[in-house]
């Protein structure tokens, strides 16, 4: 499938450092962040714990978001990003597209 580069554009991407990491009580897949966008903060649920024993360990990465997706709500709790990831079917999905741009700062 094909997408204009106006479609493109339409996706907005931007750095968020991930400042707390844990499990969610219940889930076997997903994991709660709070993720620091420079002007705000975001709580983002993502499906990466069977990757992540140690969630603690993303604590401080800086990495990319889609944060312009409506809310998801799953296990009671809200998502208001999405952190982009790669991989899958037992590999490591989150690539680390770890980056030394600044909270908030958005993707070209």
């Amino acid at each position: 499938m094909e997408i204009s580069i106006d479609d493109l554009k339409k996706v907005e991407i931007r750095v968020g450092e991930i400042k707390s990491a844990e499990k969610i009580e219940g889930s076997d897949k997903l994991l709660k962040l709070a993720v620091n966008f420079g002007t705000e903060e975001r709580q983002v649920l993502s499906g990466i714990a069977a990757y992540f024993p140690e969630p603690q360990e993303l604590v401080g990465k800086r990495c990319p978001f889609v944060v312009n997706l409506p809310p998801r709500a799953m296990m009671g709790l809200e998502s208001q990003a999405m952190i982009l990831a790669v991989g899958g079917d037992g590999v490591l999905p989150f690539a680390l597209f770890e980056t030394k741009g600044e909270p908030g700062s958005r993707a070209h």
